[in-house]
């Protein structure tokens, strides 16, 4: 059982996967940082592994994950990433399962177990509200709901999968309250991030919409800005 960080909603991600390393990786990771402070809006990033150390000393409120996590123990094991290695390199968690790195569900079983034992949060995609079902059995941190053929499109799940989403929300909450249901793929702008929240997600993030923005950090700030205040709408509704 995991008994590490407790992440409360709303939460943000900004996933790197192969766009960005090195300085200009650390540099977005510090204007994150900061602006993680200014929203109180815990923010999730993923660089490269290469990059996790510097990143993690660098940064006082990033949750630094990696982009995989293999579940070897110390020892043999050539060319897999080690859950121990990643911890002490400075991440808090670890992205599994995403389309461009899919894994098998007992694999991934596996794998939150080793992240359990060595108190990494795992965030774990699944491409159909059926998927994050049997993930969620799995006991995640976090499953993430997007279909994989928006990854990238900026088509908005928001504007075009609206049951995708709730159904994801309800499967999930369902079995397990505590999991963060996020819901992403196609986030480009902040009226998307919006969107998916006020569909009932308790996180969303971008890659390429960030990536390929003229002005990343703009983008960050504004896409974080729109999760927080909508979800201080929505909290008020619910409350009313």
């Amino acid at each position: 059982m995991y008994t590490g960080i407790k992440l409360k909603p709303p939460v943000f991600e900004i996933g790197l996967k192969g766009y960005m390393y090195g300085k200009d990786a650390l540099e977005l990771a510090k204007a994150s940082d900061r602006i993680s402070r200014k929203y109180h809006v815990p923010i999730i990033f993923d660089p490269q592994y290469v990059d996790i150390p510097v990143i993690a000393k660098e940064t006082e409120n990033l949750l630094v994950f990696a982009q995989h996590m293999d579940p070897v123990e110390i020892g043999r094991g050539n060319g897999s990433v080690l859950p121990e290695a990643l911890k002490e390199a400075g991440a808090v968690g670890t992205f599994l399962n995403h389309v461009e790195k899919r894994m098998t569900l007992s694999g991934i079983s596996r794998t939150i177990k080793r992240a359990d034992q060595t108190g990494l949060m795992t965030m774990v995609c699944a491409d159909s509200p059926e998927e994050a079902a049997a993930v969620a059995c799995l006991s995640p941190n976090i499953v993430l709901a997007e279909p994989p053929e928006l990854i990238g499109s900026g088509e908005s799940v928001g504007k075009e999968k609206k049951d995708f989403i709730s159904k994801s929300v309800k499967m999930v909450k369902a079995i397990n309250h505590e999991i963060i249901v996020f819901a992403s793929a196609g986030i480009k702008t902040p009226d998307d991030v919006a969107e998916v929240i006020r569909l009932g997600a308790e996180a969303t993030g971008s890659t390429s919409g960030i990536m390929k923005a003229k002005n990343p950090v703009k983008q960050i700030e504004d896409m974080v800005k729109a999760l927080k205040e909508t979800w201080l709408e929505v909290k008020k509704e619910i409350l009313l």
